[in-house]
């Protein structure tokens, strides 16, 4: 049975690993790796050429795990990601889509349109594909992280709250530092690349995932986990003024949902068998960010939602234990 000491002594090696072709991004990579181990699906925005394709290819490597990319572009159809019935020899046989693998990479998802997008969220959630009156389950682990470029908005279907409320996390991918960048050149343009060793199976993998479940969270910290969710919604009587002034529509109980599971999962890679407040402050801008709606009026003055959940964080400081 894996102890705690093994679960952060394999995402310790995994972190490396990638680390061995992504440069930096630290953030980003523990945010990508607490997805995994929640089995909760990632948003990443950020400008094109950060290394996010890269960064899920290496994980997908990494994990000697089925990878699957999935390029979004306006003309492409729901078969063209969950697969076809094709007749051959007077019988339909199933042809299973890009989707029927571990890591699956949804690369610009808000390039295609709702169809299609509707077809990846709808495989998200149910961890199954309808066809044909057939229902065909994907494999297990099924990890998707999904990437959008928030500049060149033209002709993009953004997706809507309901669905980014699929997301586990969202994750803003940020531009590296000087540093960073000098060490990208140098092993991006010389004659060798680094070569990922597989590291992590599916069956070691399925387990960590389930000792994430079984990591306890105490009462007063699924308390906490509720009230900054509610401090999101501007009809609360005790609602701050940014929230009142800012925000259409709060947080869903999704949000409370990705604070408490995600903690666990950053409780367990620090080596602790307990969730904790800072655990849950930690999450929360990857977790609340997406379901926040706001208004024109925060769009106008140049609010982002980040700023609304520290004002949140602010005003709701971490409890005491067993309060």
């Amino acid at each position: 049975m894996m102890t705690p000491e093994d679960f952060a002594a394999n995402v310790a090696a995994l972190e490396a690993e990638i680390g061995r072709v992504i440069v930096g991004q630290r953030d980003l990579v523990r945010a990508v790796m607490i997805g995994l181990l929640c089995e909760g699906h990632v948003l990443l925005e950020g400008v094109p050429g950060l290394g996010k394709t890269l960064l899920l290819r290496t994980l997908g490597e990494a994990l000697a795990m089925e990878f699957g990319r999935v390029q979004f572009t306006p003309d492409l159809m729901p078969a063209d990601i969950v697969g076809t019935n094709v007749l051959a020899d007077g019988r339909f046989s199933f042809h299973a889509g890009p989707i029927f693998a571990n890591v699956v990479l949804a690369d610009e998802v808000n390039r295609a349109t709702p169809k299609t997008q509707s077809a990846l969220l709808e495989a998200m959630q149910e961890r199954q594909v309808s066809l044909g009156g057939v229902t065909h389950p994907l494999p297990r682990p099924f990890f998707v992280m999904a990437t959008q470029n928030p500049l060149e908005m033209e002709g993009t279907y953004p997706l809507p709250e309901a669905q980014l409320d699929r997301f586990l996390l969202k994750v803003l991918v940020p531009f590296p530092a000087v540093d960073e960048l000098v060490a990208i050149l140098q092993r991006t343009t010389a004659t060798e690349s680094a070569e990922v060793k597989p590291h992590t199976d599916q069956v070691t993998l399925q387990e960590m995932i389930g000792m994430v479940r079984q990591v306890p969270a105490a009462s007063h910290l699924l308390d906490y986990a509720a009230t900054l969710v509610t401090a999101t919604h501007p009809g609360g009587s005790g609602a701050l003024p940014v929230v009142r002034d800012y925000v259409r529509f709060g947080a869903s109980p999704r949000g409370a949902q990705a604070m408490v599971l995600a903690g666990k999962a950053r409780a367990l890679i620090d080596g602790r068998l307990n969730l904790s407040a800072d655990d849950i402050r930690e999450l929360a801008p990857a977790a609340l960010r997406h379901r926040l709606v706001v208004g024109y009026e925060a769009v106008a003055d140049g609010v982002e939602p980040d700023s609304i959940i520290a004002a949140v964080l602010d005003a709701h400081p971490a409890p005491a234990a067993g309060t």
